[in-house]
């Protein structure tokens, strides 16, 4: 009997309800958060909210939104914002995040939530207290494609998963930001987060972890290999680094087949199935980039709001936290404090 792969389930974007967003730090992945509600939903933009009045303006201007504040403060206090998306560096997302809470707005955190576990946890409380919505931005998790795989999983297609390998490495010089460490620079946050994430996704909860590390310089960690066993018996192999490109690339191996996902694996485009037996299956799915994807997330917290729920069923809280532990447990093996961690 031929298989079929699913189909996925995402709902249109256009049909969420739509919101009135602000957008609170106005930087390039924010630039390609508005672009992509632009692009694909009813979702609107209303003001900007940046520490310097020259950049809101500037941002307002180039992105059409009509308020600019000069100042997070005055966001968070503007009538005309429901929910706030905050793409600020690293370091400030816990404090925003908990200043939009304090203020009423829903808000929507671009990842990771927090510099580590601890500061998720008390975001994702403060939320709960409020009876407000907060969520990661980890659009990765919200993609349709990622629909299809967790169907396919939990059908039993491949058996029972047993190994997740996965990269994400991207060659950066020395003068980006990544490369701050006082905006905890490095991979872990903006490269290793995703494969992470997906091997705590695909095969549970970390029972045991080792991790090696290499320096990018004498204050900043440039490559992470770790590989982790996980509650069900299976293990994961993740690499993650600043020092080059990688293929970006993810498999998952179970006892009836493996799917392969051709990098950047975190982003929207297609993936294979190869079965024991010999079959060979295709989701085909166009390639595409943040800006045919990052609204996923936007359309999910609209419609978490809507039925008054504090959190995504798509990327639950508990989700959340639970890579940042991962995460922590990495950093404290190779020695990794941020510096706000100090």
């Amino acid at each position: 009997m031929t298989r079929l792969l699913p189909t996925s389930r995402t709902p249109e974007a256009r049909s969420a309800p739509p919101l009135r967003w602000g957008i609170l730090g106005p930087g390039w992945i924010a630039q390609r958060f508005v672009s992509a509600l632009r692009k694909h939903t009813t979702q609107q933009v209303t003001a900007v909210g940046s520490r310097s009045m020259t950049r809101a303006d500037d941002f307002a201007r180039r992105m059409d939104i009509p308020v600019a504040h000069g100042g997070y403060e005055a966001l968070l206090s503007d009538p005309g914002v429901d929910i706030v998306y905050v793409s600020t560096p690293h370091p400030h997302h816990h404090r925003c995040a908990l200043d939009a809470v304090a203020a009423g707005k829903h808000v929507l955190v671009e990842k990771p939530m927090g510099l580590n576990a601890s500061q998720a946890a008390e975001v994702f409380a403060a939320a709960r207290g409020a009876g407000v919505f907060a969520g990661e931005a980890m659009w990765t998790r919200f993609l349709p494609k990622f629909d299809v795989l967790g169907q396919l999983l939990s059908d039993g297609l491949l058996g029972t998963p047993g190994t997740v390998v996965a990269d994400h490495g991207e060659f950066f010089t020395t003068d980006h930001r990544i490369y701050d460490p006082e905006l905890a620079g490095g991979p872990m946050l903006d490269l290793g987060t995703y494969p992470i994430a997906f091997a705590s996704w695909v095969l549970g909860e970390v029972t045991d972890l080792h991790a090696l590390g290499q320096a990018a310089n004498h204050e900043l960690n440039g490559q992470i290999s770790a590989t982790m066993s996980h509650a069900d018996g299976g293990q994961s192999l993740l690499t993650t680094t600043i020092l080059a490109d990688t293929p970006t690339s993810a498999f998952i191996a179970g006892t009836d087949g493996y799917l392969s996902m051709p990098g950047p694996f975190y982003q929207p485009g297609p993936f294979t199935v190869t079965m024991r037996d010999g079959e060979f299956l295709v989701h085909d799915e166009e390639k595409g980039g943040h800006e045919d994807g990052l609204h996923f997330s936007a359309v999910e917290a609209a419609r978490r709001v809507a039925v008054g729920a504090v959190e995504s069923a798509i990327h639950p809280h508990r989700d959340v936290v639970a890579t940042l532990e991962i995460m922590d447990r990495i950093r404290a093996d190779i020695g990794i404090v941020f510096a706000d961690e100090r």
